[in-house]
């Protein structure tokens, strides 16, 4: 049908009804004038449902929800025009694989509220880590073009229905995808159509023009520009002049993945996997040419594990499910007091590292290199001694690690095995480097850096689990050199690197030696399931040093302000250096001042940072600290229920 819209007029308002339909209504009235409620009689002779409907406010942007409320407790005067509309309307949804999906959304609900609805209808757990962001706009082209460019790229292949609260979700327990029960939860849509788990399903990118097409951020301020664009949480969608059918991207907003469990997870694991492989390809996160091979050869493994019979798949799933039933009987007999199958080291001791390592303290205008010294790191503290033999008296030099910044600088090719400290001290940041002479130092070092820099030793259960991370991801680019994997171009066909790699890697080098080196890395994941191949990208993506880092202009010139899931860091907007961090551990309170866009963050034993939000609403800011102390909230014997009103104390600002 079209749109019909009647005037009914009472008091000099002006309340529209939008409804679809060639049906010519009567014209209602308005009772209880002496009461000054407000109702609406509604046409006899049209069988319509119009429960959904409610009433917006368009000159003040707001909703007249509470119906027991009289117009004049809202402070409607007489020449107030009302919309009579629909509350769940039609939004254009691209997801994080790209791939846009009509949705039903209520624009009356809190976007917050709205966001965990769409993560219900998706399969998505943990829906307090994304949230809907505008998309960017080149500045390159035309807006009209660009317009064209999204329609032809609009490939809308679901339109799922309302998420019944009802209804419990039930899990494939080889897959993690939904059982066919839940088909209801998508309505008419192509999901429900025999696979439901559509969305857990990797779909390579089919030609590099796709790459081209896209936005990609030039410089950091380029990105801190697109933070720009993140919804409130606290105000609805209408609130904030999104129209129906417009295009909002779906994006894990939190770089913090709570329980991330590939049972249950199939969807979301998927869904983070894209998030991190468009990232990376269009150069939203900086990574060494060596990692760059690394996660081309896990995405060409993963685009062949995916089309492949869904045999091979299940045998995958259920050699990942067995490993999971393991661990989890491991776990169950360690709470019971028996004997597990790993030995359990002395937990009433604090391990300590004792090595030679080179240190670099860099300055400007020096020359000097490394120097070896005897470290030794115990708690968070590294001591260095000019030897072994002198390492009971004074040190030479010492570092407490608590609250640095620990950044790797490593290339395998070259055995450069580096660790970047950026330690703070009362005027800013004091830089050293350790320099480490095999893999296995660097793993156990780099760990233990990175535990000392939380304020944790390597007592901590996550340490030995950190060291295995950190060399797997070390063994994941180790080029074989063994010339039978190099060759055959025939096999070299299928990779179609202009798809795997970032754009100044293809003006680098020719297709067929990015190829060939794609086949070399290959062979270090050749033998992953899918499910591991995944977790094991999204792992590579968490260590790269620039993840989980959200960029804001910070007022001053060439400065930016960086906010991850535990400090905020004020960075060089050139560089990307940071200045000088502060952990929201250490951290009392913060403060802002709506007028001049100040935001204030009060410390325990260090000054207060104030800074101007520069180009961006700062309660986008002030929302990304309180999120992630939220976020830092949540415990694995909580229920899955979400506390709303703590997410909205700590992040609307009002409440």
């Amino acid at each position: 049908g079209f749109w019909v819209a009647c005037l009914w007029h009472y008091w000099d308002h002006c309340v529209t009804l939008e409804q679809r339909g060639s049906f010519e209504p009567d014209i209602p009235t308005v009772s209880r004038k002496q009461q000054a409620s407000f109702t609406l009689l509604l046409p006899l002779n049209v069988k319509k449902d119009w429960s959904d409907h409610a009433l917006w406010w368009e000159k003040k942007k707001t909703w007249l929800l509470k119906t027991h409320w009289t117009l004049d407790k809202y402070g409607i005067q007489a020449d107030a025009r009302l919309l009579f509309t629909p509350q769940h309307k039609l939004l254009r949804l691209q997801l994080p694989n790209m791939k846009h999906m009509k949705v039903k959304v209520n624009f009356s609900d809190r976007v917050f509220k709205a966001v965990s609805d769409i993560c219900k209808t998706f399969n998505i757990r943990h829906p307090e880590e994304a949230s809907l962001l505008r998309k960017p706009r080149d500045p390159k082209k035309k807006k009209k073009k660009l317009e064209e460019a999204e329609e032809e790229a609009l490939d809308i292949y679901s339109s799922p229905g309302l998420y019944s609260k009802t209804m419990t979700p039930t899990y494939d327990s080889r897959d993690g995808s939904p059982l066919s029960p839940t088909t209801a939860w998508f309505g008419d849509s192509p999901l429900s159509e025999g696979n439901p788990s559509i969305l857990a399903v990797s779909q390579p990118i089919s030609s590099p023009d796709i790459l081209a097409k896209l936005y990609k951020p030039q410089s950091l301020l380029d990105k801190a520009k697109i933070n720009q664009g993140w919804m409130d949480s606290s105000r609805s969608l209408m609130e904030q002049d999104v129209k129906e059918n417009e295009v909002l991207l779906l994006r894990f907003k939190y770089h913090s993945f709570f329980d991330l469990n590939p049972k249950y997870d199939a969807i979301r694991v998927n869904q983070l996997y894209e998030q991190a492989k468009w990232a990376i390809l269009l150069e939203e996160i900086e990574c060494t040419e060596e990692e760059m091979m690394m996660f081309a050869a896990l995405q060409y493994h993963i685009n062949k594990l995916s089309i492949m019979s869904s045999d091979n798949h299940m045998n995958n799933s259920e050699k990942e499910v067995d490993e999971v039933d393991a661990a989890l009987s491991d776990l169950e007999i360690t709470l019971e007091g028996g004997k597990t199958s790993n030995t359990l080291g002395d937990i009433t001791s604090i391990p300590e590292l004792a090595d030679y390592v080179k240190v670099f303290k860099p300055k400007k205008l020096t020359l000097k290199g490394y120097k070896q010294y005897w470290c030794t790191f115990k708690d968070i503290t590294i001591s260095c001694y000019k030897s072994k033999e002198e390492a009971h008296g004074t040190p030479s030099l010492q570092m407490n690690l608590r609250g640095c910044e620990v950044t790797p600088d490593v290339n395998i090719s070259a055995q450069k095995f580096n660790i970047k400290l950026l330690i703070p001290v009362a005027d800013g940041m004091n830089e050293i480097w350790l320099r480490c002479d095999a893999e296995k130092q660097y793993a156990h070092w780099m760990a233990a850096c990175r535990l000392a820099s939380k304020g944790k030793t390597m007592a901590d259960s996550s340490y030995n689990l950190e060291v295995h991370n950190i060399l797997s991801f070390l063994k994941m680019q180790h080029m074989n050199p063994d010339p039978q994997f190099i060759a055959e171009p025939a096999v070299t066909n299928d990779i179609n690197s202009e798809c795997l790699v970032s754009p100044r890697y293809l003006k680098k080098y020719k297709n067929k030696q990015i190829s060939a080196r794609i086949l070399e890395a290959h062979q270090n994941v050749a033998q992953m399931s899918l499910i591991e191949a995944k977790m094991r990208f999204i792992q590579a993506w968490q260590s790269l040093p620039e993840f989980g880092i959200t960029h804001f202009l910070g007022g001053k010139r060439d400065e930016l302000i960086g906010i991850t899931y535990n400090r905020l860091i004020r960075m060089d907007a050139n560089t990307g250096d940071a200045i000088k961090t502060w952990r929201f551990a250490n951290m009392k309170q913060w403060n802002v001042n709506w007028e001049i866009k100040m935001v204030t963050v009060e410390f325990a034993d260090e000054p207060s940072l104030a800074f101007i939000c520069a180009e961006v609403d700062c309660k986008v800011v002030h929302e990304f600290i309180g999120g992630y102390i939220f976020l830092s909230t949540r415990a694995k014997d909580q229920n899955e229920s979400l506390d709303e009103e703590m997410f909205y104390k700590l992040t609307s600002g009002w409440v």
